[in-house]
């Protein structure tokens, strides 16, 4: 796999995430963004703050700077500072928008380049793969409030429970083809 194949491929798998954790979030009233289990759990809200925080400091000067910026101010990220519905979409779609920026500027010329995180150096490969992670759960934790406050209202962002015999017979029935998994979800983001 080349750098222009892998930069592609994950970009799509950060979109996927991003597209989760905006359908969770559409789902849900303005207060259940707030909603915490208890005072020692997270609500959506704080776990955009950290987000918002923690891509801003990883994707800004990517190839330049340490991605633990001085400025960050990481414990606070944890704290329950977003107060409005429209100050957390600001915040998530910048974060994301940092992120996208960053996985744009990567080419062949820059892709070898060594990125330091915490004064810990990795492959761009392996930083970019470490954010993936560290995304992936973060949203999976967004999904898992937005379906527990949901209920039985809840709208599956995936296969429905109960539907994966048609859905698998829906798929075996067409010729096989290479996409990559998030082409389906990602066509469906409206």
């Amino acid at each position: 796999m080349n750098s222009e194949n892998y930069i592609d491929s994950v970009t799509k798998q950060f979109q996927y995430y991003k597209m989760l954790g905006d359908k969770t979030m559409a789902q849900l009233e303005d207060k259940e963004l707030f909603w915490q289990y208890n005072l020692e759990s997270n609500s959506i809200a704080i776990t955009v703050n950290h987000l918002w925080g923690n891509m801003l400091s990883r994707w800004t000067d990517f190839l330049t700077a340490d991605g633990e910026k001085e400025w960050r101010q990481r414990d606070l990220e944890f704290e329950d500072v977003i107060k409005t519905k429209e100050v957390l979409y600001k915040k998530w779609e910048a974060g994301w928008q940092c992120l996208f920026d960053a996985l744009a500027s990567l080419n062949d010329t820059n892709f070898e380049t060594i990125i330091y995180i915490r004064n810990q150096g990795h492959t761009v490969m392996e930083a970019i793969n470490r954010q993936l992670a560290h995304y992936s759960y973060h949203v999976g934790q967004i999904v898992y409030i937005g379906r527990m406050i949901k209920g039985n209202s809840w709208e599956s962002l995936s296969i429905p429970k109960g539907a994966s015999k048609a859905f698998n017979a829906e798929k075996f029935s067409q010729e096989k083809k290479q996409q990559h998994f998030t082409d389906e979800f990602l066509k469906k983001k409206d």
